[in-house]
């Protein structure tokens, strides 16, 4: 009796499973862990394991690393186009698909005339016929160079002479990989040699053979035997020797008769323009000219050469020596009288097409604008673009390339003329 007693007094004490859990005081507190390295980030809070708590959109309570943009800016940003590798700028717009890729090198000039460096896709801006377009690449890589060396021997003989000795330093401004070929003009266009490497002998055995004496100015004879005509026979059956004709029996008055100047310049940029437009992909095609600027007697006119210019993506730059390199003369040039000789027609030429004019009337001068013009080549930025106008219309697109900094001038072309070239399925390149 006692024993059971004893049992069911014990079983009474026990107490119910659920009082024993909400009773349950542990005995001593829970020692802290430090946590890992790397395992807490601001704003996130600590690992859940080590007692810490996270947040179930850490992402979202972060604080943002940059002021918040409006729709506005967003849509003025634009989507980034493709920034090539360092190097990689050439063989980027040489695309192997079926496109109408848009390429368009510039140059970006401070007030002082001093190349720009350091520009990137957010400084610029490109229009085709008034409307911004979306920019698809940019890279300020150089590209190989296919130079067509326009001389002029049609210069008087003192500006020749110039030229002449300050041909020799031209091999020294192009890199090994540039090709050049070199023409010539008096009264009409020859080619000298096709296209060679620019650091080769060959190039510079052409240079040698390409000097000339120039042109000897127009002289009238006042005085001496050739300044009267020979009457022969006398008489009403007289006539005049034509063998010392003084006015080589042009003028009935007697009076000298000065021939005109024959200036081709225009048929010799379309004769290297022509040759040109046969290299290959990945290159940029320049037209440089070595002239005093004068135009006169050529069969091509100068509209029908800037569009084939524009049509094959050829620059002209030129170094213009001669009286048109002085500043008050050069600007005098520039004024043209209709149906008289053009005194400098370069400038219109590097206008159009997004080339440069560099004025030099000393030889030393000659021989420094060569490096200058080809560092101003190699150093363009260039930028393409998808249009949006049909390429099979053959019609003339404007183009605007704007910086959006202040004081910088922007030398690129005015416009282009798309080409059944380019919407081939294969081998498509940048225009």
């Amino acid at each position: 009796m006692m024993l059971a007693q004893q049992a069911q007094q014990t079983v009474a004490e026990v107490p119910a499973p659920q009082e024993t859990a909400q009773q349950a005081i542990p005995d001593a507190p829970r020692p802290q862990q430090l946590p890992p390295l790397n395992t807490i980030a601001p704003g996130k809070g600590t690992p859940a394991d080590l007692g810490g708590t996270t947040s179930s959109t850490p992402d979202a309570e972060a604080p943002p690393s940059s002021l918040p943009q409006s729709a506005a800016e967003k849509a003025a940003e634009g989507t980034a186009p493709e920034v090539p590798a360092a190097g990689e700028g050439p063989a980027a717009f040489t695309l192997r698909v079926q496109t109408n890729l848009v390429e368009v090198p510039f140059t970006v000039k401070d007030s002082k005339g001093r190349l720009v460096p350091g520009l990137t896709w957010r400084d610029v801006r490109i229009y085709e016929n008034g409307l911004r377009q979306q920019m698809a690449l940019f890279t300020v890589d150089p590209f190989p160079l296919s130079v067509a060396l326009v001389i002029d021997q049609s210069m008087t003989y003192d500006n020749m002479t110039k030229v002449n000795n300050a041909l020799e330093a031209i091999q020294g401004a192009f890199a090994p990989y540039d090709e050049v070929a070199v023409f010539t003009y008096n009264n009409g266009p020859k080619m000298q040699t096709d296209f060679t490497a620019a650091q080769s002998a060959r190039l510079g055995a052409v240079l040698e053979r390409s000097k000339s004496t120039g042109r000897e100015g127009a002289m009238a004879y006042t005085s001496g035997p050739l300044s009267q005509n020979i009457n022969l026979n006398g008489g009403a059956q007289s006539y005049i020797d034509p063998n010392t004709n003084a006015t080589h029996g042009t003028s009935l008055s007697n009076t000298l008769n000065v021939p005109k100047e024959v200036h081709t310049l225009n048929d010799a940029i379309l004769a290297a323009a022509t040759h040109l437009s046969k290299t290959r992909p990945g290159r940029r095609r320049v037209v440089y000219v070595i002239s005093d600027g004068k135009e006169y007697g050529s069969t091509a006119g100068f509209k029908e050469v800037v569009k084939y210019l524009q049509t094959n993506k050829i620059s002209v730059y030129a170094t213009l020596v001669g009286t048109g390199a002085l500043p008050v003369t050069g600007f005098l040039d520039r004024i043209h009288l209709p149906l008289m000789m053009r005194d400098n027609i370069l400038q219109a030429y590097a206008n159009e097409t997004g080339g440069n004019v560099d004025s030099e009337f000393r030889q030393r001068g000659i021989e420094s604008s060569f490096a200058k013009i080809t560092q101003e080549v190699r150093t363009q930025y260039t930028i393409g673009y998808y249009t949006h106008e049909p390429f099979i219309d053959g019609k003339y697109r404007t183009l605007e390339v704007k910086v959006m900094r202040p004081n910088l001038t922007v030398i690129a072309k005015n416009g282009y003329y798309p080409t059944a070239e380019d919407i081939r399925p294969s081998v498509v390149r940048g225009r």
